[in-house]
């Protein structure tokens, strides 16, 4: 996945998962829960919008916030789907924690390095995304952190990006979700790294060309057309 600089918000990446963004302008179960107490960081309403159905539930905790409503560790119950075993972050702070215990993102910043200040949470995407807040951090490639209102519009406004594509860019490609967050990384080891254990993010691929080897995941995501798969190939 590469992302151009002029347009340095997972937008991009969500062109970029069609692989129709490219520096030169060209169009184109449950996962273990690294220790993170309680931080400052502040992510309004970044796992509000959701419901049982999408999420892990209402007695399911955060990663900012582990024993939120009863919760434990942030983790859903383990006979939930594969979306609802994904880490929950609750804050930028604590995504940007759990992105840097499996690859360099430390510090989070509302600014790309040397680029211009986000202009508010839906830079890039437009309300449909559903997106709160917006964070660049990374050392071999800009990584780019949304956090995530309403996962199932999120990913239903990634399908129609990638229905409006007819069928062009990468099938193997896609966006690294967790279930309020989402990242994407001019540097596909980034990305690569997400998806394995131990940290057990999964990749929203909606492409309908997508067919990955045998024994990689193939989960049902919250619209029809798209799954959650462990594969990426760049």
């Amino acid at each position: 996945m590469r992302i151009t600089t002029s347009r340095i918000t997972l937008a991009t990446a969500v062109a970029a998962a069609l692989l129709a963004l490219t520096a030169c302008g060209a169009e184109e179960d449950a996962a273990p829960v690294v220790g993170i107490g309680a931080s400052t960081g502040a992510g309004a309403g970044a796992d509000g919008g959701t419901s049982a159905d999408t999420d892990g539930g209402p007695n399911e905790g955060t990663l900012d916030n582990p024993t939120k409503n009863g919760g434990v560790n942030g983790n859903a119950p383990k006979n939930g789907t594969a979306f609802q075993q994904l880490p929950k972050a609750g804050t930028m702070a604590a995504a940007a924690r759990f992105v840097n215990g499996f690859t360099p993102c430390d510090p989070v910043s509302r600014t790309p390095s040397g680029g211009k200040p986000s202009e508010g949470p839906d830079t890039g995407f437009g309300p449909a995304f559903s997106i709160t807040e917006t964070g660049y951090c990374g050392r071999r490639g800009i990584t780019t952190i949304v956090l995530i209102k309403d996962p199932k519009a999120f990913q239903a406004a990634f399908k129609a990006e990638v229905d409006a594509k007819k069928g062009s860019g990468n099938p193997n490609s896609g966006i690294v979700v967790g279930q309020d967050f989402a990242m994407g990384s001019e540097s596909s080891d980034a990305m690569s790294a997400l998806l394995q254990p131990p940290a057990g993010l999964l990749m929203l691929n909606c492409h309908p060309d997508f067919d990955p080897p045998s024994g990689y995941r193939k989960e049902p995501a919250l619209v029809k057309g798209c799954v959650l798969t462990d594969y990426y190939k760049d």
